[in-house]
């Protein structure tokens, strides 16, 4: 690849600088909200999007992709589908019939929950890369860790869109590799 040719990441940077809508005061006061909605809907920043996210999540091998609920569900079913691979969905508290696991963690502006079926599921021993579309303070990806591992799975890393300025959430997040499309750097 020569000095003008531009990564997939790169590419999949630039389009999340130019396409993500930013709501201010949103869902609370003083929260940033990042809306990636204008960029999921455009058909060539999606791909590019899925594409960073998929060679991003091959590195760091998957039995099975964590999408978290509700735009990693989006993000994550679309890498898993690229990488031939399965998709579980971590839900918010309340969306499954019981029973259930659950895990509750903090929010920068509250508190939540996630959930996984309790029956019928089987993630021992597999290999789940957590795929979202923000990190912020870390609360959602560090409690779906706690939520997988209950289960018997082995998380082996998260892969996200973009990364919040100054929430210190990859601090949060142990000893697993983080990586991310459009980070603090």
């Amino acid at each position: 690849m020569t000095t003008t040719e531009r990564t997939t990441r790169e590419k999949a940077r630039e389009a999340l600088e130019s396409r993500t809508r930013y709501v201010e005061n949103f869902p609370v006061d003083g929260v940033l909200f990042e809306d990636l909605t204008p960029v999921l809907a455009d058909p060539e920043s999606f791909r590019l999007i899925v594409d960073a996210l998929a060679e991003a999540t091959q590195k760091l091998g998957a039995d099975v992709i964590g999408g978290l609920d509700a735009r990693g569900f989006l993000l994550g079913s679309a890498v898993a589908y690229k990488l031939g691979v399965g998709i579980l969905a971590i839900r918010k508290k309340g969306k499954l019939p019981p029973p259930v696991v659950t895990q509750e963690y903090d929010l920068e502006y509250g508190t939540a929950a996630l959930e996984l079926p309790a029956e019928g599921l089987d993630i021992g021993g597999r290999r789940v890369v957590l795929v979202d579309d923000v990190l912020a303070t870390g609360g959602t990806l560090g409690a779906a860790r706690k939520l997988v591992e209950s289960c018997g799975g082995r998380v082996t890393g998260y892969v996200l869109a973009i990364e919040v300025d100054g929430l210190k959430g990859r601090e949060k997040l142990g000893d697993l590799p983080v990586e991310v499309i459009r980070d603090q750097s």
